[in-house]
């Protein structure tokens, strides 16, 4: 009988044990920042201010996706839609100052800044193109 409570005893403090390295062990999953869009633009900050409409489309030269978002943003460009290619080599302090972390970012503003769509990461030309149709027709 005695041996039979040392046996459950030293279970119990195994299991007690066990239980308290693999909690510190763990590490709970890393936080994922989340990445944001500018909600207003100073329209004199790019080309054209003068132009009702704004495609900003912000990249870097080490962005695998960014030539493509260019190339599908560019075909928008009229005379009422200035496109603007931002890229991160020539103009740092745009980022920084709309606080783009990640690229591509692709924003539509109005005459007044305000961001009215936009798309992280890689967008399809038919979903851009829709954008830009509804904002202009809101308008």
């Amino acid at each position: 009988m005695v041996r039979l409570v040392v046996a459950v005893a030293i279970v119990a403090i195994a299991a007690v044990v066990a239980s308290i390295v693999r909690r510190r062990r763990s590490t709970d999953p890393p936080t994922q920042g989340g990445f944001e869009l500018p909600v207003q633009l100073d329209r004199n900050d790019f080309d054209r201010p003068e132009s009702p409409w704004l495609v900003a489309v912000f990249t870097s030269s080490t962005c695998g996706s960014c030539a493509d978002v260019v190339s599908k943003a560019v075909v928008l460009s009229a005379a009422d839609v200035a496109v603007v290619e931002v890229a991160f080599q020539q103009r740092p302090d745009l980022h920084a100052r709309y606080a783009v972390e990640a690229v591509p970012a692709l924003v539509l503003a109005g005459a007044d800044g305000v961001v009215r769509a936009g798309f992280l990461g890689p967008v399809t030309a038919t979903d851009l193109w829709a954008a830009v149709a509804e904002a202009r027709a809101e308008f």
